[in-house]
């Protein structure tokens, strides 16, 4: 029985560290179509991507033939407003960060999110990281920063502080974001908790947006329409769907550990696309984000 129950475990872990590892590498996709998205400002860009992946999830829930659990929406709605709210700031400073800064900056700041989330579960949840697993994020950070290296201009990175503090800031929300959403997970199937929160975290952007004087609007033209409508269904609809998924059989720290294969993600999408070929040293620092994600994936 016991060993039944450690293998159902095992299974579990993998699945989820399979979701986590997909929804990294999708996370790449997101700072290649803001790229595209020059023309649209900040706010209308976090507000679409969230309306269009809530009705991504609604068109799955109906092909699924699958309902919304209401009566667990109800009981969670406080968690899931401030899930919202999490999610919903990250976004802005995500899509600001990406706007005021460089991609590089904006992707690897905002990929400081695991030592955040490791020191708010640590301070906050007293849910400690094992020392496999420490030494698997160290590993993979450092990674994350080699990859920075190597794709760093000769003038060196952008002193664009703005910029920079939005991606830190977006890291330090999702800390927040995953460490809270871990009950919610284990509370509620994931597209009943994922539709709501993609729903709130559009009201949070547009609320935001009105002392700012955006519109919203949104674009009719096909080559800022369609990298838009992909925006929200591949690193939102999907990749935060996973991620927020792979809560459910990992702390909030491993989860963020697997968003550091999002610079592995965006440099293959910046070869297919813009046929921008990594330095040498970008595989050493790929090898090492793997490495330090096999570490954590073996914490237990």
């Amino acid at each position: 029985m016991g060993r039944k129950n450690a293998l159902t475990l095992r299974r579990t872990r993998k699945l989820a560290l399979t979701e986590g590892i997909m929804a990294g590498m999708l996370f790449g996709t997101a700072s290649i179509l803001i790229r595209f998205l020059e023309e649209i400002d900040t706010f209308s860009i976090a507000f679409w991507r969230l309306i269009i992946a809530s009705v991504t999830l609604v068109i799955i829930l109906a092909v699924l033939g699958e309902n919304l659990r209401f009566s667990s929406i109800t009981r969670n709605l406080k968690d899931l407003t401030i899930l919202g709210t999490f999610l919903g700031l990250h976004f802005i400073f995500f899509v600001s960060a990406v706007k005021d800064t460089t991609i590089l900056n904006a992707t690897v700041l905002v990929n400081t999110a695991p030592i955040f989330s490791m020191l708010i579960s640590s301070f906050l949840f007293k849910v400690k990281p094992s020392r496999l697993a420490l030494v698997g994020l160290i590993i993979s950070f450092t990674g994350a920063c080699t990859i920075a290296y190597a794709e760093t201009s000769p003038s060196g990175f952008s002193s664009n502080i703005r910029g920079d503090l939005e991606a830190v800031l977006a890291a330090v929300v999702e800390g927040f974001y995953l460490n809270f959403g871990r009950k919610t997970r284990s509370n509620m199937p994931i597209l009943s908790a994922m539709l709501p929160i993609y729903v709130i975290a559009a009201l949070i952007v547009g609320v935001i947006s009105i002392p700012t004087g955006h519109t919203l609007a949104v674009t009719l033209k096909t080559e800022l329409l369609v990298p838009l409508i992909l925006l929200g269904f591949l690193p939102t609809a999907m990749a935060h769907t996973l991620y927020f998924s792979s809560l459910s059989n990992l702390k909030s720290f491993e989860t963020a550990t697997m968003a550091l294969l999002e610079p592995i993600g965006a440099t293959i999408l910046g070869i297919i696309i813009f046929q921008e070929i990594p330095q040498a040293i970008f595989v050493f620092g790929a090898f090492l984000v793997l490495l330090g994600i096999f570490f954590v994936a073996k914490e237990e």
